[in-house]
């Protein structure tokens, strides 16, 4: 994993005009439930499921800073970003301790709504769901298996799995995504491959 000083990782963002324009003015960047409405539209309910599951474990791992509500996504390798429709590639260094590492696969199985666990496991899950022909989306979206959909969110606790080591540099690190409460304007190392003015208001 990309070191930065002392206890900070290097970490990448790809981030809109509106972020960075709040980095400059007031010296950090908060999400809001809001901004995934707008970003996904008709599918914002399956990233509002996920997000605000992802929101309520964060502060096992990191306290939640006032004016903080959902968090900003973050790699330690720039190639995993999707870099559509943002403005700004930015380079950080953030304090480990404000960042929570898992792999983006497994991420990307929660937004598909699915189990997460070992093959073996999450294969017999598929298979109950198969044959009482239901789909994830299907009992995380409605109110109706609330017993299927306990195993589902009891299953997504394995998303942190290798936070630990990675905070110790046990974990490769070419493949970590990281959940953050905020982007704050000192983090800031580079903004598209250009050094950043540190003329925030901190």
């Amino acid at each position: 994993m990309g070191m930065g000083s002392g206890d900070s990782v290097i970490l990448y963002a790809a981030q809109a005009e509106p972020v960075w324009q709040a980095i400059c003015r007031d010296g950090v960047a908060y999400s809001r439930a809001e901004f995934v409405r707008k970003k996904y539209g008709e599918s914002a309910p399956v990233f509002l499921t996920a997000y605000d599951w992802f929101a309520a474990q964060l502060p096992r791992f990191v306290p939640k800073p006032e004016g903080a509500a959902y968090p900003y996504w973050a790699f330690t390798d720039p190639y995993l970003m999707d870099r559509a429709g943002f403005d700004h590639i930015l380079k950080l260094a953030v304090p480990k301790d404000q960042a929570v590492f898992f792999r983006p696969e497994d991420w990307n199985r929660i937004l598909q709504m699915e189990y997460l666990g070992k093959d073996e496991d999450a294969a017999a899950f598929g298979q109950e769901l198969h044959l009482r022909g239901l789909r994830g989306a299907d009992v995380m979206l409605t109110p109706f298996y609330p017993q299927l959909r306990r195993q589902i969110l009891d299953s997504w606790q394995n998303l942190f799995q290798y936070h630990k080591a990675a905070l110790q540099g046990e974990r490769p690190p070419k493949d970590l995504q990281a959940g953050l409460w905020c982007i704050q304007g000192d983090w800031v190392l580079e903004d598209n491959g250009k050094p950043a003015k540190k003329s925030y208001k901190l």
